[in-house]
Order: C-alpha cells, then sequence, then structure tokens
C-alpha cells in the first residue's frame, strides 16, 4: 500500500501539541497592518489552539505528524 501524502501547505502553518491539539497562527497579520486597530494586532501576536471542528481537518492533511 503506498503512503499516504502530506499537505505541504499544513505542514508549513500547523504544529501539533504534546497532547495532540493543533496550534496555528492567527490570519490577517502580513499586509495592511494600518487598517487594523491596534487591539487587533497586539491580540494576533503569537498561536492559538485551533477549535475541534478545524484540527480535524488539519489533523487528516497531515497524517505522519
Amino acid at each position: 500500500m503506498p503512503k499516504m501524502k502530506t499537505k505541504s501547505g499544513a505542514k508549513k502553518r500547523f504544529k501539533l501539541t504534546a497532547t495532540g491539539k493543533v496550534r496555528g497562527a492567527y490570519a490577517f497579520k502580513s499586509h495592511n497592518l494600518r487598517k487594523r486597530s491596534q487591539k487587533m494586532k497586539r491580540q494576533a501576536r503569537g498561536t492559538f489552539i485551533l477549535h475541534a471542528a478545524d484540527a480535524r481537518t488539519a489533523k487528516r492533511m497531515l497524517p505522519y505528524v
């Protein structure tokens, strides 16, 4: 049986924590930042844990991670 392929876009964007949760980065932080409020930019620093429904999709794209 051939191996499953990992989605290369997903492996660049998501990491799994030690407990198996999916960690991702916040959106809308690459350009046009002058339009965004200071509060939004501050709260979007770092990473966050994906919701269960989104994590299920991301895990399906990362079969060997």
